[in-house]
């Protein structure tokens, strides 16, 4: 037994009043003197373009203001270093700096969530004015500070090249205007982004709000025998203490399964760190979370089950109630058995993949505010989130609160990033909990640590993988047995494992396959969706595989590929016969010279669903509605979170109706009938334009009849498509058809003599280009991803113990680590699809950790398997700043 209790500090510090100037006035404030200076800005000042993405770390630069005119890190200044001092924030720039700084990101397509930019901004506009004419180097060099998680940089480096151009006399480019698929329409409120004007959740203030924190579990797996808050219950300033047993309905949530407590009971044992046992409301962030550390809990400490493997065996202690195995899915067509032992050459080996935390730049954040009333307390709910999908959110608040959901109304606050991570709810249903419960407005915003714990990882995955060729080189079996490490709760799982099991091919025809893949429960924390959801744990195996089959043969890495890859006719890993057209053929021939004339280049394929699919239905829907000030409103079920879905849901109206960009507003909330399920499977492109396009052709009609917008003014005009054809994975049918489409893509990664990464090469068959500036910026993003993935990113979990700590530790590439990134599109449209586009949010990583170690294999001759692959050069000369090349022609 274990009793954990912790002393609160800090809380009610005395007050000093400090003065200084800020945006050129002078101000003064009445506080702790040992506060941040973020703090001072954002919550006194009510300046909100310092965004706090880490604090007190200072590892992501999104805090950066001026002080003096030397840029520096908010989060870390105190208050009393500032006194006397001058501060300038994005807000007190000259309207003519605003105007060129945004203009310049914006046009560069140098911003996408948006939440990082507000501090690069400010680092731009102080280093150009210290170098006004710097190199692509020292523009990198001077982000070095700055974590970007969405563009890889290119395009901010971009942008800041054009600030320096533009500053010294030359002309700003033209924007293009019309909104028409196909040109690089600007990002929908990407000004707001620039400058740090968008409010995010933490950034809205709602008044007479109280706020929430959460007391995490001090165990992975412990049963709780009490709970004793009395301590912060006596705190002044708290308003109440929250545990299981107040909750008015279900406590268990989930995407899929109901697995998942939203906070965890006396006689309930924790199955992980990120686990809640009760929250605390007080009158401020602060005094709630120093409150929530009196809490003491006595435990019965159990000895957690952190090895998927040993949580199979027999005598393995239950996580769950219906065991530890949450599913187990597969593909089998022909005899694979009996295809290797007729092989001419066969490979077979382990590849193990890491746990990856998402590190979207924007912690959790959520407002819940109730109105109305009735005699029972609270009558409705409004939620704003920063979710994956509000309508998911909604029906969990309601399971929770036991309500029906229409008393619940979510809006989503377009967030600052997520790539999978934003998909489970986070603190929605507990900061709604406490709204209903107290009748006030509750804010609670995670601290990046308390992120860490709480929301799901990428899923480590193991795959034992045999595959054979015939003596040309041609695939004739492949055997694979797939396990993941589920974590705590199942979130989106079972698909990611059915998932990796339908990609274990990639994108190559194998006439017999036998996969089986499982998806386990463990006291690690909770795995679910991230960019490329199980598809680039299995191309990590698969295309390993290849590399080593062809040296068997005795032929290069692109003519095994050429000899496999999958053409129109062919049937995929899952069955289905791919009977539209495609080209992924193209994106292979297109970096055969590339390749062949590279000294170290690794090359692989990627194929990635687009839409849910395997039995489930993907569904569009949308409302555009003519406001009463003549503009038009598209209302989608989907979620902008930096991707640009928004922009690209405008330009769909625009191509439709043939009305100016300015004409539409886009935004997603639960007011309107546009239930379309989560932001996931690279589907939101898809299927937003696919429903977006019928209602605006309604609208159209109305308007080629004579009337015009004043006339229209009301009326809304729907749009919805369903794909609800498709067949599960492993199904008995003739004739499978998994998924609505997919995308397609080659890379190549090139390294120096020195095996340093020097070039990426991608190559993409997208269908249709729908923004050019969008789409770069994508792909540069999902190679960033990727090339961290396959050297550097590892979030460690030791005994279900989160060991990496803050922002550095879990290893995401900054600016100067990147290397030159090459684009080539292909554009081969799906006849299925409106304008023919693919969904390209995920394709751009699947290849990228395969080519980098084929790369590393050309260079020092060793074929890895586990990721990340920290002891190559690539990864050394990254890592390790006194590292320096081997003289014997290879790195060390």
């Amino acid at each position: 037994m274990t009793t954990a209790m912790n002393k609160v500090s800090g809380v009610g510090a005395s007050k000093e009043t400090i003065a200084l100037t800020v945006n050129g006035e002078a101000v003064s404030v009445e506080t702790d003197p040992n506060r941040s200076l973020m703090d001072v800005l954002r919550d006194d000042l009510d300046l909100i373009s310092p965004k706090n993405g880490c604090q007190p770390q200072a590892q992501c630069g999104c805090c950066t203001v001026q002080v003096d005119g030397k840029a520096r890190l908010s989060c870390v200044m105190k208050a009393k270093q500032v006194a006397g001092k001058s501060v300038l924030t994005n807000e007190g720039l000259s309207a003519e700096v605003r105007q060129q700084v945004s203009d310049c990101f914006v046009q560069a397509g140098g911003v996408q969530c948006g939440f990082c930019i507000p501090g690069i901004a400010m680092r731009a506009v102080t280093f150009l004015d210290e170098n006004p004419s710097p190199t692509r180097g020292e523009i990198e060099h001077a982000l070095r500070a700055h974590l970007c998680r969405c563009t890889g940089y290119t395009k901010i480096v971009d942008a800041i090249e054009l600030m320096a151009k533009v500053r010294g006399g030359a002309e700003m480019p033209e924007p293009e205007t019309n909104g028409r698929v196909g040109t690089r329409l600007a990002k929908y409120r990407g000004h707001e982004f620039v400058l740090g004007d968008f409010k995010y959740v933490d950034d809205m203030k709602v008044p007479g709000s109280l706020f929430a924190a959460m007391r995490f579990a001090d165990h992975p797996r412990a049963l709780v025998k009490g709970i004793d808050a009395s301590a912060a219950e006596k705190v002044a300033g708290v308003s109440r203490v929250i545990t299981a047993a107040d909750v008015p309905g279900d406590r268990y949530v989930g995407l899929i399964v109901n697995d998942w407590p939203v906070l965890v009971a006396i006689g309930d044992e924790t199955r992980c760190v990120g686990d809640i046992i009760a929250i605390v409301v007080a009158e401020s962030q602060d005094l709630a979370r120093e409150a929530a550390k009196l809490i003491e809990i006595d435990y019965e400490v159990r000895e957690p089950i952190t090895r998927p493997q040993d949580a199979l065996a027999d005598d393995a202690p239950v996580l769950h109630p219906k065991g530890n195995l949450l599913s187990k899915s597969g593909v089998k067509r022909g005899d694979a058995e009996a295809a290797l032992v007729g092989s001419a050459h066969v490979v077979e080996g382990s590849y193990q993949t890491q746990f990856i935390e998402h590190m979207f730049l924007e912690p959790e954040s959520c407002i819940a505010v109730p109105e109305g009333g009735t005699d029972n307390g609270v009558e409705r709910l409004q939620v704003y989130s920063q979710g994956q999908g509000v309508f998911d959110d909604q029906r969990q608040i309601a399971l929770v609160l036991g309500w029906e959901r229409e008393r619940i109304r979510v809006d989503l606050v377009s967030n600052g990033g997520a790539f999978g991570g934003k998909e489970d709810m986070s603190i929605q249903a507990q900061t709604s909990l406490a709204a209903a419960l107290t009748g006030r407005p509750v804010k609670c915003t995670l601290m990046r640590d308390e992120s860490f714990r709480l929301h799901p990882k990428r899923h480590p995955i193991k795959v034992d993988i045999k595959l054979g060729c015939d003596a040309e080189g041609r695939i004739t079996g492949l055997r694979a047995r797939i396990i993941g490490d589920k974590g705590a709760y199942a979130s989106v799982g079972a698909k990611v494992l059915e998932r990796a099991a339908g990609h274990a091919t990639g994108p190559y025809r194998v006439p017999a396959v036998d996969i089986e893949s499982l998806a386990v429960y463990t006291n690690n924390p909770p795995c679910g969706a991230m960019r490329g959801f199980g598809a680039n744990q299995a191309a990590f195996a698969v295309e390993g595989c290849l590399d080593r089959l062809a040296e068997k043969v005795g032929i290069d890495g692109w003519e095994i590929r050429y000899r496999n890859i999958l053409e129109q006719g062919d049937r995929f890993c899952t069955g289905q016969k791919l009977d539209k057209p495609f080209g992924l053929k193209k994106t292979l021939l297109s970096v055969k010279d590339v390749y062949r004339n590279a000294k170290y280049a690794g090359i692989a394929c990627g194929i990635k669903n687009v839409g849910i699919g395997n039995g489930m239905p993907d569904m569009g829907k949308a409302v555009l509605k003519v406001e009463d000030d003549g503009r038009v409103s598209i209302r989608t079920g989907f979620t902008e979170m930096g991707q640009g879905l928004f922009t690209i849901s405008i330009q769909t109206a625009c191509e439709e109706t043939g009305l100016p960009p300015e004409t539409f507003t886009a935004t997603t909330d639960t007011s309107a009938a546009v239930d379309c399920g989560q932001t996931t499977a690279s589907r939101g492109t898809v299927l937003a334009a696919a429903s977006v396009s019928q209602a605006a052709r309604k609208l159209k009609a109305d308007l080629d009849a004579g009337k015009s917008l004043a006339d229209l003014k009301g009326n809304e005009y729907r749009g919805d498509y369903a794909c609800t054809y498709t067949s599960k994975l492993g199904a008995d049918v003739e004739d499978p058809k998994t998924h609505l489409t997919y995308g397609f893509a080659t890379q190549v990664v090139i390294l120096d003599d020195d095996g340093r990464l020097k070039k990426v090469v991608a190559s993409h068959d997208v269908g249709r280009v729908m923004n050019p500036t969008l789409l770069e910026g994508q792909m540069e993003g999902s190679i960033h991803m990727g090339l961290g993935y396959a050297l550097t990113e590892d979030f460690v979990v030791e005994g279900g113990e989160i060991q990496s700590k803050d922002i550095k530790s879990v290893g995401v590439l900054r600016a100067h680590h990147m290397p030159e990134i090459e684009l080539i599109f292909i554009e081969e449209p799906d006849p299925e699809c409106t304008y023919g586009a693919r969904g390209v949010g995920e394709i751009g990583l699947v290849p990228t950790a395969p080519a980098v170690a084929g790369a590393l294999a050309k260079f020092d001759g060793v074929h890895r398997t586990t990721l990340p692959m920290k002891d190559a050069p690539a990864a050394q000369a990254i890592l390790n700043p006194r590292w320096k090349p081997a003289t014997n022609g290879s790195a060390g």
